[in-house]
C-alpha cells in the first residue's frame, strides 16, 4: 500500500480523532501533516497492511501526547500561578510546626528539615547515610502522620489534585492552628 492510498482511505477519520482531541482547528491540520510526514518516514516499518489503521491512530495518539507535552514547555509561569506567593514562608512555618513538634521526633526533625528548612530530599538521605529511595518512603509516611494532627484539629478541604483549599477549626479545644 502507498501513502496517497492511505491517506485517501484514513485522513478524514484522522481529523474527526484529531478534532475531538485538539480545539484549535489550525493546530489538528498541523498535526495531520506531522501524521502525514511520520506516515511516509516510517511506513516500510509497517509489517502488514491489517494493522495500518491501529498503526495510523497510534502515531496520532503519540502526535497529540507530543503537541500537548510541547505547549506545556512552551507556557510561562506566571507569579499568580504560585499559590505561596500569597503567604510569607514565616507564616507558613509559624502555622505548621506546632504540629511538626507534636510529632516523634523521627518524623519531626525529617520534616521540619526537608519541608521548612528547604533540604532537598537528596542532601538529607546522603548526610543521614540513607538510600534516597528509604528516605523518600519515610518522608511519605512522616506527612502522613503530620496529616493525621491536623485533621485532629482541622477539617481539611482539598481539590482533586491534592492541593490545600481550605481549612477549618473541627474542634474549640486545638489551639495549635
Amino acid at each position: 500500500m502507498n501513502i496517497e492510498t492511505i491517506w485517501q482511505e484514513y485522513r478524514t477519520s484522522l481529523l474527526r480523532f484529531l478534532s475531538s482531541k485538539v480545539s484549535n482547528e489550525s493546530d489538528v491540520e498541523d498535526l495531520l501533516q506531522v501524521i502525514l510526514i511520520k506516515t511516509h518516514k516510517n511506513l516500510t516499518s509497517l509489517t502488514s497492511e491489517d494493522k495500518i489503521k491501529p498503526w495510523l491512530f497510534q502515531i496520532a495518539n503519540r502526535s497529540i501526547i507530543d503537541f500537548y507535552r510541547h505547549q506545556a514547555s512552551q507556557r510561562e509561569l506566571k507569579a499568580e500561578d504560585l499559590w505561596f506567593e500569597t503567604y510569607e514562608t514565616n507564616e507558613l512555618a509559624r502555622c505548621i510546626e506546632p504540629f511538626i513538634q507534636g510529632l516523634p521526633d523521627k518524623h519531626s526533625n525529617l520534616l521540619r528539615s526537608i519541608e521548612l528548612n528547604g533540604e532537598s530530599q537528596k542532601n538529607y538521605a546522603e548526610r543521614n547515610n540513607l538510600s534516597y529511595s528509604t528516605l523518600k518512603s519515610r518522608v511519605q509516611k512522616s506527612r502522613q502522620e503530620l496529616k493525621k494532627l491536623f485533621e485532629q484539629c482541622c477539617s481539611i478541604h482539598l481539590d482533586s489534585s491534592g492541593n490545600l483549599i481550605a481549612c477549618n477549626s473541627s474542634s474549640e479545644e486545638c489551639d495549635q492552628c
